[in-house]
């Protein structure tokens, strides 16, 4: 049995004092992912830092328009928030699509920002893995990659899948992570926060050893935007995505003013698919050019044995969001 050092903070600075000291030490919130990784011995952990007394749990509207997440504002509470639902409904709906009611009332903003991936091969604690054991391989490249395993931003090194519903939401919509470390705050667009694998699978984020987020602050709602969550996967409920899209939209008439175009389920980091953002603006949404962007979206896009179908599936995330939006 694996014993931890255990830690309550009483102020951010208290919490990323203690976590520099200890390389092996992890920030506890909701736990819902952490806890499993460490009972599995996937995250080796001597440490934990329980954060949630820090006065990190607020949703606040700014001046802007935009949104202030505090760090430990958990799923369920962001997911009915007023006004996220009213100006952000692509947020909500991300969120309400994830896990279980039950986990949603743990599960908090900066652990699911934060949270692993769930590759069987990463979690099974022996099989070659360079996220879990850097140089060991990748045996997912060679396995069975149905589900969880990336056609996006993949390399030789992994192909595992970013699991967030919510993170994809939020690269459709724009966002910053605001961080604290011993040496003070910083802010990193959310676009930049996730790394893809390349040859440092194991560098997962921008954040640096000492480092905890306090808050996401989304971007000021896109004026008379209309925006959907779609998640396609092997049954309705409780299940991770296969492909999923995050659109936003503005539009005058058939024309398209704005597009915001996001995918999860294929991409090894919350993808946000400019080129296909690109394409829409000022284009009539026909069916026509709506297959052209889904197309645009994937392209690149590199399957392996047993996830090929999941580039046509992206794209008919793509298309059917569009169609539902403008229906």
């Amino acid at each position: 049995m694996r014993s931890l050092d255990y830690v309550r903070a009483g102020s951010i600075e208290q919490a990323v004092a203690t976590h520099s000291k200890s390389p092996s030490a992890f920030f506890l919130a909701g736990g819902t992912t952490l806890l499993d990784l460490v009972k599995l011995d996937v995250m080796p952990a001597d440490q934990v830092i329980d954060v949630n007394h820090l006065s990190l749990n607020q949703i606040e509207v700014q001046k802007d328009g935009g949104v202030r997440i505090g760090a430990l504002v958990t799923n369920t509470a962001l997911a009915h928030h007023d006004y996220i639902v009213e100006h952000y409904p692509v947020l909500s709906q991300a969120l309400l699509s994830g896990a279980t009611t039950q986990l949603r009332n743990k599960a908090t903003t900066a652990g699911n920002v934060m949270q692993r991936v769930r590759c069987n091969y990463f979690r099974d604690g022996h099989s070659p893995c360079n996220k879990r054991q850097p140089g060991s391989g990748c045996a997912a490249i060679d396995g069975h990659n149905r589900s969880v395993h990336a056609v996006l931003g993949t390399s030789d090194q992994c192909i595992a899948t970013h699991p967030s519903d919510m993170c994809v939401a939020m690269a459709a919509i724009g966002a910053k992570v605001e961080v604290q470390g011993t040496q003070g705050k910083r802010s990193i667009d959310f676009l930049d926060f996730h790394l893809l694998p390349g040859a440092t699978p194991w560098k997962e984020h921008a954040l640096k050893d000492d480092e905890l987020i306090t808050h996401v602050v989304l971007d000021p709602a896109l004026a008379n935007s209309r925006s959907g969550y779609l998640k396609l996967r092997d049954r309705a409920s409780y299940q991770f995505a296969l492909a999923s899209s995050a659109v936003i939209l503005v539009t005058d008439g058939d024309t398209v003013r704005e597009a915001r175009i996001a995918l999860g389920g294929v991409g090894t980091k919350p993808w946000r698919a400019l080129d296909a953002e690109r394409a829409l603006k000022g284009a009539t949404l026909t069916p026509h050019n709506m297959e052209k962007a889904a197309a645009l979206a994937l392209q690149g896009a590199r399957p392996y044995r047993h996830n090929a179908y999941k580039i046509a599936l992206a794209q008919q995330a793509i298309v059917r969001n569009l169609s539902t939006l403008t229906a």
